[in-house]
């Protein structure tokens, strides 16, 4: 098996760094992907960048709270998704099993849930945790579907047997698990009372179940008459065929292509490989359909600039915190930050993260990124091996070649085609 591993560190990770990408081509395709998506040993780079430890819900133990005891509470949840995001950030730059890594932004994504809803840093980072230590998709399924900051998000918690509330039933089918148009408004009706019951509590790190709220009779869901409550639910989902399916396309829409669809033959491949999600990847890396991808995927903001701050050599735990804070702050402006996803569907894909105004961002965070890294002297060429690109296309090195000032040529590079579309 041969391939391009710049194409599959860019990918499968964050971006490589040049001492990344130069051991990769010496040890080959085969060997590079089976270190990605099996890597040995713990996550040394990720241990310099620990999970923050944030206490109890500000608002938890607050039955009936003062107008201050309310605003103090609101400003330490402000201050704790603050490091939330600066964490991931952080721990997205070091961390040695980018595949990995990698995966979890996947998932976030996929099973998008917002903090500008649902507030508590502490029912976020659980469902964090629960994304990065599900053992496979069966597993993921089952405990996402009574996370508490995904209840919340999705108004689960009025879910009641006198009043279903469907939010999570509708996603549950055409988002997280079969897709569009696999499922009648009737399924979802059934399904809603299905995930009735299920109460979000600050002060539990998990939700509580009040039989009294929950409907037990008999559900017909997709065609199965059953007592359906959260679980039997999920378990029916995932034994449809559309299921892996589903799961498969959205990792080719990721990974691989925009635009392109995804070819039935390396569709049914990775469907074998389902629940498992690095075996899935791993079927997709190795195709040539996925070879056939390069320089067509988008990056988004956030593979961006984690990226950059890789091959730059920079970190935010490294910067002081108002640096950093500015550097989280144009990346609310570029349209991405980890934790806050803008709807359920999660962040666009493609040309959207591509308008003028976006550029303009762009550039004032590379300048800020390449003045923490101080240049000295660089070429196009030097520009480019450093942020692990083939090289530029003649339009943009007739620009970068009447550059003198390295600062400027590396900001440049930042903000190129070549860069922003790998």
């Amino acid at each position: 098996m041969t391939g391009d591993v710049a194409l599959l560190l860019r990918r499968a990770g964050f971006g490589p760094t040049a001492v990344e990408l130069s051991a990769a081509r010496q040890s080959g395709y085969p060997e590079t992907l089976a270190g990605l998506l099996a890597p040995l040993g713990p996550d040394v780079g990720a241990t310099s960048s620990p999970v923050p430890t944030l206490g109890p819900d500000p608002h938890a133990n607050l039955p009936n709270p003062t107008r201050a005891q309310h605003i103090a509470a609101d400003v330490k949840r402000k201050a704790q998704t603050e490091l939330l995001q600066r964490w991931w950030l952080d721990r997205m730059a070091v961390a040695s099993h980018q595949a990995v890594e990698k995966l979890v932004f996947f998932w976030h994504g996929h099973w998008a849930t917002s903090i500008d809803k649902v507030r508590s840093g502490q029912f976020v980072l659980a469902q964090h945790r629960t994304l990065r230590n599900a053992r496979d998709i069966v597993d993921l399924a089952h405990r996402m579907i009574v996370d508490q900051a995904l209840i919340y998000w999705l108004d689960g918690q009025f879910n009641k047997k006198d009043a279903p509330n469907e939010n999570l039933a509708r996603e549950l089918f055409e988002l997280f698990l079969l897709g569009i148009g696999q499922y009648t408004e009737r399924d979802v009706r059934e399904a809603g009372r299905a995930l009735t019951g299920w109460l979000t509590v600050l002060e539990e790190e998990v939700p509580y179940f009040d039989r009294k709220r929950h409907d037990p009779g008999r559900k017909t869901i997709l065609g199965q008459t059953a007592k359906f409550d959260a679980h039997s639910l999920v378990n029916l989902l995932l034994t449809r065929p559309e299921c892996p399916r589903f799961i498969a396309t959205r990792m080719w829409f990721r990974y691989a292509s925009h635009s392109e669809p995804l070819p039935d033959r390396l569709r049914e491949k990775m469907v074998e490989a389902f629940p498992a999600p690095m075996a899935m990847l791993r079927v997709l890396f190795e195709d040539e359909a996925f070879a056939g991808t390069a320089h067509t995927l988008v990056k988004q903001p956030v593979e961006w600039l984690v990226g950059a701050m890789r091959q730059l050599g920079l970190r935010i735990s490294g910067l002081p915190v108002e640096t950093a804070m500015e550097i989280v702050h144009g990346m609310r402006a570029l349209g991405q930050l980890p934790f806050a996803p803008p709807s359920v569907g999660g962040w666009p894909a493609g040309t959207a993260w591509l308008t003028s105004a976006a550029a303009q961002v762009r550039l004032d965070l590379a300048g800020r990124l390449v003045a923490l890294h101080r240049p000295e002297r660089l070429t196009p060429e030097q520009v480019a091996d450093m942020l692990c690109l083939d090289g530029w296309t003649d339009r943009t090195y007739q620009v970068l070649r009447e550059v003198k000032d390295a600062r400027q040529l590396l900001v440049l590079g930042l903000a190129s085609p070549e860069y922003l579309v790998t």
